[in-house]
């Protein structure tokens, strides 16, 4: 079973590899280490590349059996994907979330890795490399910050308020038409929205109560498997827009989190309502 232990033991291993690898190179790119995957909007550094390789061996090394499913592997072999739901622990890794704020010099970028077992997610850690500190969950025993300090602090989703008082994260580029026209439109209902884009931050803004809600379209599980459970132990209502629950198998489907199952239930309906 994974344990306060091995998470961390996990934390270790990616302040080890923020620290040598990953801050070294901040505001530090060489001329051509930053490259266009699937496209303009989806970039790649050298410097996510290593720490993939930095961190997978690692992994390895204190959980034998494990799979180990980064996002730069599996832009080469996408049938990593399939090994996470049958797989007795896997983990799932962003080297770098936030790779556009990365390679902008702009210091708003993550280190995410998720522990799942039988395909369930059981542990979480976003990292925080600038700040050097970590938000952490565990499956039913909560979810927390551990500062740079070593001063501890449990999070808790803010209160529900009404639509027009909420403050939240979307992200409406991956919607399909008419979802995404339909969306853009109904923003204004909502006090205030935005993108940080970075999955990392916004799911810590989330689950610490500094934003009501977060609106996700595309859900490869480095992005959101750790963040949807920092939220859900953090006292947060998620599910996709179908209603159904989150699984870190679940690709597409969309996903909305909001601090209970009612303010759920207004967010979709005002983000999607039709005018009509």
């Amino acid at each position: 079973m994974f344990s306060l232990q091995h998470l961390n033991s996990v934390a270790e291993i990616l302040q080890d590899v923020s620290q040598s690898l990953i801050l070294p190179r901040f505001q530090n790119l060489d001329d051509g280490a930053v490259r266009a995957k699937s496209s303009i909007h989806d970039l790649v550094t050298d410097v996510d590349e290593a720490a993939e390789r930095a961190i997978t061996p690692a992994l390895n090394k204190l959980f034998p059996q494990a799979v180990v499913v980064g996002e730069e592997s599996t832009a080469a072999d996408p049938s990593l994907l399939d090994r996470i739901g049958g797989a007795e622990l896997a983990f799932v890794l962003d080297p770098i979330d936030g790779t556009k704020n990365f390679a902008s010099g702009l210091p708003l970028f993550g280190v995410m890795v998720a522990a799942i077992e039988r395909g369930e997610v059981v542990g979480a850690i976003i990292h925080d490399p600038v700040m050097n500190d970590f938000a952490c969950a565990l499956r039913g025993e909560g979810a927390w910050v551990e500062h740079r300090d070593g001063r501890r602090v449990d999070l808790r989703v803010a209160a529900p308020v009404p639509i027009n008082d909420m403050n939240g994260l979307v992200s409406w580029a991956f919607l399909p038409e008419p979802e995404r026209s339909r969306a853009t439109a109904n923003l204004p209902r909502f006090a205030m929205t935005s993108s940080y884009r970075c999955a990392a931050h916004e799911y810590r803004l989330i689950a610490a109560g500094h934003c009501d809600f977060a609106v996700y379209a595309k859900l490869m599980p480095w992005d959101h498997a750790p963040g949807w459970l920092l939220h859900r132990e953090a006292g947060g209502y998620s599910a996709r827009f179908d209603g159904s629950d989150y699984l870190p198998t679940h690709h597409s489907g969309g996903l909305i989190c909001a601090p209970d199952e009612a303010s759920w239930h207004a967010i979709r309906d005002a983000l999607f309502h039709d005018g009509r």
